[in-house]
């Protein structure tokens, strides 16, 4: 078995990137404090054809050095906003017609492989500070709660694994 080189990979240029049907998911990142985490983020956004990233209160934005080490140049493919809180974030995908999807432990939550996104509808994914999760106002406002089943000894995998993996799940539920 061979590796397949860069150019054998056929991936879209920033251009057709921009142009293409996205899948029908915005992140939202409520306070996120680490710039790695956040170019994690806009490299998984690329992979699966994210409509767009709102970044939201201490979240870092681009151009930041840090973001583009882990991004690799999909800060320049991934649409991205600023919001100065999560809120207001969330009120404009609601008004948008977006359903909010808070992943978090909480009760009532549904388990990942328990939700099934609907065909031909929109939804806004929160993922939230490294330590304290998803804000509680920010629950409270949201259609529904997802939780990743875990099975070890932690709490919680890194924000940049669990938007990989729920990303991984939807994408591959509606697709």
């Amino acid at each position: 078995m061979r590796k397949l080189s860069n150019d054998e990979l056929d991936r879209k240029s920033v251009e057709e990137f921009r142009v293409s049907e996205k899948s029908p998911f915005t992140i939202v990142l409520d306070n996120i404090r680490s710039f790695h985490n956040v170019g994690s983020v806009f490299r998984s956004a690329d992979a699966f054809l994210v409509e767009a990233i709102y970044l939201c209160g201490i979240t870092g934005t681009p151009p930041h050095r840090e973001i583009h080490k882990t991004a690799l140049g999909a800060t320049e493919s991934v649409i991205w906003k600023y919001f100065g809180t999560t809120l207001e974030a969330i009120d404009k995908l609601k008004k948008d017609g977006y359903g909010i999807i808070s992943i978090e432990q909480a009760e009532e939550s549904v388990s990942l492989r328990d939700f099934h996104p609907k065909t031909g509808k929109k939804y806004g994914l929160v993922f939230g500070h490294e330590i304290n999760g998803v804000a509680q106002e920010v629950v409270d406002k949201s259609d529904y709660v997802i939780e990743i089943p875990q099975f070890g000894t932690k709490h919680s995998f890194n924000i940049s694994v669990t938007v990989g993996i729920v990303l991984w799940d939807l994408y591959n539920k509606l697709y």
